[in-house]
Parts: structure tokens; C-alpha cells; sequence
């Protein structure tokens, strides 16, 4: 019998997570895994759901020529697509989308904390050694309302931003390596050559891309140039994807107006980094995917490829050779995605009313 091994997080998974598994597929042995396993069970195994988080060896992992598909549990790929597995036959399936709603969530949080200035007050009213200890001052704030937003990578993650954003009135610029199928949300998709020309005309710039050898260390001194003085840099994607170094000097010489991330480099930010010593910086610690049915989700997405493998349909956020390339599932490739189709599947069992109210 085929093994299926099961890695989500640092322990093994919970039963009934399990149980939902074999639910959907029940012929397969399921080995359940915590990170300080994954790297020898996938020498081991046919098929993977889950996200290693630690050193695997994947040249010898392609070189056995078992493992036949992964189901990431991340929407990121950057964690398995190295060369050896771009090149392989590696069947590969990721989770893009499926932690949207969160991550949008948290990003909007971070934005209007920083316009906002609620970091500041937060401080006034609790850290008796801040010379205006409540106080009740009114410092200047500033608008998300009527803003221009640029959203560099326009995945999931991406759309889901645009569309919270809508709300605000905001004048959104998106600029894709694929830019298909323009949402009403947006005012302009724009391809990637156009981004030099996208920066100097926003009041925020937010970061959505995939951490690949194209984008690493993309935004750099030259780019933070670009930007507005007044425009705050936000940063929800991968940590990889900043100069550290350089965003540090943008912020001392005051050529961008500040930062907020839920991601760094490195990562975690060591204590003594000067990154956390900017009054107009808020940093997270990789929360913005979190919530309490996040691995529910996985499964939902998971069955439903399960189902769709069986049967020799398209996989939902398949990732094609060039998908592989640029590490995420392309639109308009002739597979689905789960930010399109997700409405179709639910937690087995359970009504939409019955997730809810968890």
C-alpha cells in the first residue's frame, strides 16, 4: 500500500484531522509526523500534505523517484521548489488562497495601525516612561480613505486585498508577472516592466509576490527611491523578498515614511535588530495566516484534490512547469483555483453555518 505522510506543524497533527484524511482517501497508509520527522519520512513516501519547515534533502528524494505528488499546506513555495524538484515529475499542488481572508485581515490591521498612529497611543497609554503618559494627546493621523494602494503580486492573496480594499475607496494599481482577468476592485493590472512606473504613484505599497530566484531581494535602495516619501512599505509576503539592509537606510534617510511586515529577513528578526528600534515600524511574528481552522481549510482543499486525482480531473492550484518556475498555481492555465472554486467545497459533514460557529 501507498504512504501518505502528514506534516503540518511542529507535532504531529490531531485525530480527527487525521480521520478526515483517511476519510478521503482510504487507500493509503497515513504517517503522521511532526517537523523533527518530515525530512526522513518523505525518503519514504508516496504522497505529501503538509509544509516542511526544516532542512529536507530533496536531491535524494528526487533521486529515489517515489514521491509521486505534494499537496502543500503553505500557499509559499519556496520551502521544496528547488532545482531538483522543478525539474522532476513531481506532481504539485499548493494552498494558495486558501488563507486569503486572513492574511488581507491582518494586512488591512497593520496598515490602518500605522495610519492610524495606534502603536503611539497604545504606548502613551500604557508605558508610565513616555514622557507624554496618558496624556491624551491628538497626534496627527493619517487616511487608507481615498488613497492610492499598489499591490505588487496579484495571486490570492493579492485579490483578496483588493477587494477588502474596495471599501475604502481606494485607487488600487496591481501589478502581476501575469496580469489576466482585471477584478472591478482594481484600477489597472499592470505587467511587472511597468512597476518602476507604479511606485512613484502610491500612497502604499504592498507586497503580495512569491519568494523565487526572480524575486529575491527584489525590493532593494532602487526601488524604495522610487516610492513617495509620505508612503509606508508594507510587507506581508516573504521576508526574503527586501534588501533588510537597504530598507533600514530608507527608513533612516526618510525616503519611504515607514514599514510594517508580518515577515523579515531574517527570520525570526534577532532582538538587537535596528529594524525594531523605528517608532514608525510594526513588525508581527508570521501571524497573518493563523486562525483556528486553518488546517480544517487544508483538509477541505486536500479532499478535494483527493477526489479530483482520483478521477483524473485538473488539480485545484496545480502548478504547470512554469508554475513550478515562479513558485504559484497561473491563471487561465486550464487548472482551477482555490480562490475561485472554493465555495464548492465544505468541511465533510458540516454546513457552512456549522463552520461558522466554531
Amino acid at each position: 500500500m501507498s504512504n501518505l505522510v502528514v506534516c503540518f506543524k511542529q507535532v504531529p497533527v490531531e485525530q480527527y484531522l487525521i480521520d478526515r484524511v483517511k476519510a478521503a482517501w482510504s487507500g493509503v497508509d497515513i504517517i503522521n509526523v511532526g517537523q523533527d520527522r518530515v525530512g526522513d519520512a518523505l525518503l519514504e513516501a508516496d504522497y505529501f500534505c503538509g509544509h516542511a519547515k526544516v532542512p529536507v534533502n530533496w536531491d535524494n528524494i528526487v533521486k529515489k523517484n517515489r514521491l509521486k505528488w505534494i499537496q502543500s499546506s503553505a500557499a509559499g513555495m519556496d520551502w521544496c521548489l528547488v532545482p531538483e524538484v522543478i525539474e522532476s515529475d513531481i506532481t504539485i499542488t499548493t494552498c494558495s488562497g486558501v488563507l486569503a481572508d486572513q492574511v488581507a485581515e491582518h494586512t488591512l490591521a497593520l496598515i490602518l495601525s500605522w495610519m492610524r498612529s495606534l502603536p503611539l497611543f497604545l504606548k502613551e497609554q500604557s508605558d508610565k516612561s513616555t514622557p507624554d503618559y496618558r496624556r491624551f494627546l491628538r497626534h496627527p493621523t493619517r487616511d487608507l480613505t481615498d488613497a492610492a494602494v499598489g499591490i505588487i503580486g496579484f495571486g490570492g492573496v493579492g485579490r483578496r486585498l483588493a477587494e477588502v480594499l474596495a471599501a475604502f475607496r481606494t485607487k488600487t494599481l496591481a501589478v502581476d508577472l501575469f496580469p489576466t482577468e482585471k477584478t472591478k476592485f482594481v484600477s489597472e493590472l499592470l505587467p511587472p516592466e511597468k512597476l518602476d512606473e507604479v511606485l512613484p504613484l502610491c500612497d502604499v505599497v504592498i507586497l503580495c509576490l512569491p519568494l523565487n530566484s526572480q524575486t529575491r531581494g527584489m525590493f532593494n535602495a532602487e526601488k524604495f527611491a522610487l516610492m513617495r516619501p509620505n508612503a509606508p512599505f508594507v510587507n506581508v509576503a516573504r521576508g526574503g523578498l527586501v534588501n533588510t539592509d537597504d530598507l533600514v537606510a530608507a527608513l533612516k534617510t526618510k525616503q519611504i515614511a515607514g514599514a510594517v511586515a508580518d515577515v523579515t529577513s531574517p527570520e525570526p528578526l534577532p532582538s538587537e535588530h535596528p529594524l525594531w528600534d523605528f517608532p514608525n515600524v510594526i513588525i508581527t511574528p508570521h501571524v497573518a495566516g493563523q486562525f483556528h481552522r486553518r488546517f480544517d481549510d487544508v483538509v477541505d482543499i486536500f479532499s478535494a484534490n483527493v477526489k479530483r486525482f482520483k478521477a483524473g480531473e485538473p488539480l485545484i492550484n496545480y502548478l504547470t512547469e512554469e508554475g513550478k518556475r515562479h513558485g504559484f498555481p497561473i491563471r487561465q492555465s486550464g487548472f482551477p483555483l482555490w480562490i475561485d472554486v472554493k465555495q464548492e467545497y465544505t468541511t465533510a459533514g458540516r454546513s457552512n453555518e456549522q463552520r461558522h460557529a466554531e
